[in-house]
């Protein structure tokens, strides 16, 4: 099966006069009379086309927090994690969830052991 020509090789198969007869409709001036309502599937194109991508979803989501960590230990887990590749923001889920499983060990607790996000 072969694949679709792609709109720029169609035009640039073309020859100049082709090219200008196919074309020609740019050349006139915008005409809001001839602009319609967005059908269903244009607008769903539309919206999806303006947002802005955003992060990829992990687990059920994150949620962003504040939390006060001493200068000193917030400097040496940057290095670390520089060190290791890392953001802080993976370097602080690592050892959470280290902690976690160490205190599912420990207690028994599924909800401590049980991986978050799959991960």
């Amino acid at each position: 099966m072969r694949a679709k020509k792609s709109l720029v090789a169609k035009y640039a198969a073309l020859g100049p006069v082709e090219l200008q007869e196919a074309t020609r409709q740019f050349d006139e001036e915008m005409v809001v009379d001839r602009s319609q309502p967005l059908n269903a599937r244009e607008r769903r194109l539309w919206e999806k086309a303006r947002r802005k991508p955003g992060r990829p979803k992990r687990g059920a989501g994150v949620k962003v927090i504040s939390v006060s960590v001493e200068r000193g230990l917030l400097g040496r887990s940057d290095q670390l994690a520089k060190a290791l590749g890392l953001s802080r923001a993976a370097l602080i889920e690592r050892g959470l969830k280290a902690v976690l499983a160490e205190v599912g060990k420990k207690t028994g607790s599924e909800s401590a052991r049980r991986p978050i996000g799959g991960r």
